[in-house]
């Protein structure tokens, strides 16, 4: 029995079809990069490095996956900003937010238990076991978590993002983007983030509940009283 051949899609013949075509695409273009114009332009003047950044008392670090249980390199770079900053005196407390969705899978307690390696005191750091995207960690150190100023720690691919979605949940916040190598992983986190933008534009103009939210948390405030 002789399979049906698949109709190749024609291009258009004529010049007014193919100017059609080629607007269809320009505007294609520009839809798709507007939400990362977008990210740009409410950042340019929230971005800090580890040397300049004001002292703020909670820090916010995203997680990053987990190598074996471990903090992947992407994620003990941001770990490491997160440490410099505490023992520089610019932060007081570290909210580490991450998944753990899974028993097996503990992004937090992992992050916890570097940071303290790394010479943060236990009780200055604090879970939140529900960061499930940028948006879930930033409504959540919002609403759950009582912050309303905080820095926030990720890599430079996505500092830009995470800042905009706390700005619009509510957090002041200033960005520390770490440096990585160009590797394929960087590569990659970069290309995503065009889709990303995309996505954090719909949640800044939806403002979705996270996925869990919970009853609200005194750990912040509760280290943040033990620092003083």
């Amino acid at each position: 029995m002789r399979r049906p051949r698949l109709r190749r899609p024609r291009l258009p013949r004529t010049r007014k079809g193919q100017r059609r075509l080629l607007w269809a695409v320009v505007a294609g273009c520009v839809l798709a990069l507007l939400p990362a114009a977008w990210l740009r332009l409410v950042t340019d003047d929230r971005l800090r490095t580890v040397a300049d950044v004001p002292h703020t008392e909670v820090a916010v670090v995203f997680g990053a996956g987990l190598w074996d249980g471990e903090p992947s390199p992407y994620l003990a770079h941001r770990l490491d900003a997160a440490a410099e900053l505490y023992r520089a005196g610019r932060i007081e407390v570290v909210l580490v937010t991450g998944d753990n969705s899974r028993e097996e899978y503990d992004e937090p307690d992992a992050m916890r238990a570097y940071l303290v390696r790394h010479g943060v005191p236990d009780g200055r750091i604090v879970g939140d076991y529900a960061g499930f995207d940028t948006w879930d960690s930033c409504v959540r150190a919002k609403k759950i978590f009582g912050v309303d100023r905080a820095v926030l720690i990720s890599q430079g691919f996505h500092i830009r993002r995470a800042v905009a979605l706390c700005q619009e949940a509510g957090v002041v916040s200033y960005g520390v983007g770490v440096d990585d190598e160009h590797d394929v992983t960087w590569y990659y986190g970069s290309a995503r983030e065009v889709l990303a933008a995309g996505k954090a534009a719909l949640d800044a103009v939806f403002e979705p509940d996270p996925h869990f939210l919970g009853p609200r948390e005194p750990g912040v405030s509760r280290a943040l009283a033990g620092a003083r």
